[in-house]
């Protein structure tokens, strides 16, 4: 038992570590800022639809009042009976100034459906700069305009945008929400202080066309199931410059069940285990709390251990959660915190075993490069 003190003893210290790099690390993503925008930077946003998220109207709602004066909205869902067409109707007329179109693209030939919705809009795109966003993501009026002051740099390719989780009713819901918003955000974090940005964030990235060419376009992100973490993995390894944003988006999850939750989460896990193998087996230096909790097990006269653990993790939660995202739920829900932290350890060792995924309904096959087979029906 005593070697196995000495070992938990390590892997805390190693992940207190981990938790000061990550208060350092917020504190220099709060230092950038970008300079104004020049109107005349075009942008095209591309949205990829399916169905009627909870709080769709709202959501899209943000992108057509966007206070800039050059940008296009493209929409594109499968069908026209699709849920979402109905709102992106109304938006388009109550918004007739505003350049927006909705393209029908039909059933993807192949496994990753938002990768053929983006590359069916990018070909109607009027503009070299592609702002791609979810339809979950929230923005405020001034979001275009910090994403254009950006690329006013030339030499930049690739721009990936924090965001802060806003959770549904749910408890299920708030946990995932406190995870993202402290151990999400504070890996992307250090991972950028330590090695640089080499790769991008799902809910809203932006690209030049030119740089999505070179990389093989969207034809090289088809079959993989985190295509946005290799979008700018591929961008970095070809020398274009890729950053971390300043401009915070809302990142809205939605309420689900628990078998829901669990199944969403545990597909991230093991996506994230066949995108980037070594950097998953290092999550566990993201989670403190439950290896303190092993080792006072092991050693309960080592207590001192568990207090110093909580007050470093508050501490790095609070930089990222407060100081980078001003995130209301961790706040004044901070009791959440270390509940979430068990349960994403439970789901940390859970991702190691299996590689099938269920998404939309369907379940996929993980494949050790990220890619994931064509799906069969359930």
């Amino acid at each position: 038992m005593q070697a196995v003190a000495w070992l938990l003893l390590a892997l805390l210290a190693g992940s207190l570590v981990y938790c000061a790099l990550a208060i350092v690390a917020a504190v220099g993503q709060t230092l950038s800022s970008a300079s104004p925008a020049i109107p005349g930077v075009g942008l095209s946003v591309l949205k990829p639809l399916s169905g009627l998220d909870a709080g769709l109207e709202t959501n899209l709602r943000g992108f057509f009042t966007q206070d800039y004066p050059s940008f296009e909205i493209l929409f594109a869902v499968r069908h026209e009976h699709d849920d979402a067409v109905p709102t992106v109707r109304k938006l388009q007329a109550e918004h007739p100034h505003v350049s927006s179109r909705l393209l029908l693209t039909g059933d993807p030939p192949y496994p990753n459906a938002k990768v053929f919705a983006l590359d069916a809009m990018s070909r109607h795109a009027q503009h070299e700069i592609l702002v791609m966003s979810d339809s979950d993501v929230g923005v405020k009026p001034d979001f275009l305009r910090a994403i254009a002051a950006e690329f006013q740099d030339p030499k930049l390719g690739v721009s990936t945008c924090p965001y802060r989780a806003v959770p549904g009713p749910s408890i299920w819901s708030q946990l995932e929400a406190a995870g993202m918003n402290t151990e999400f955000l504070s890996g992307v974090l250090v991972a950028r202080m330590l090695e640089g940005m080499r790769f991008a964030l799902g809910p809203t990235i932006t690209a030049r066309k030119q740089v999505l060419a070179a990389i093989g376009g969207f034809d090289r992100l088809k079959d993989y199931l985190a295509e946005d973490f290799v979008l700018g993995k591929f961008a970095a390894g070809l020398g274009h410059r890729v950053i971390l944003s300043s401009y915070v988006i809302e990142h809205h999850i939605g309420s689900q069940p628990f078998r829901a939750n669990a199944a969403h989460r545990l597909r991230w896990m093991r996506s994230t285990r066949r995108s980037r193998p070594a950097g998953y087996i290092g999550q566990l230096f993201t989670n403190p709390l439950p290896i303190a909790l092993l080792l006072i097990a092991v050693r309960a006269d080592w207590w001192p251990l568990l207090l110093l653990t909580v007050l470093l993790r508050a501490a790095a939660a609070w930089a990222v959660a407060g100081f980078v995202l001003h995130d209301p739920l961790c706040a004044s829900r901070w009791w959440l915190i270390p509940l979430q932290d068990l349960l994403s350890f439970a789901f940390w060792i859970a991702g190691f075993f299996g590689d099938t995924i269920v998404w939309r309904g369907r379940k996929y096959r993980l494949l050790r490069d990220g890619r994931f087979e064509s799906p069969t029906c359930e």
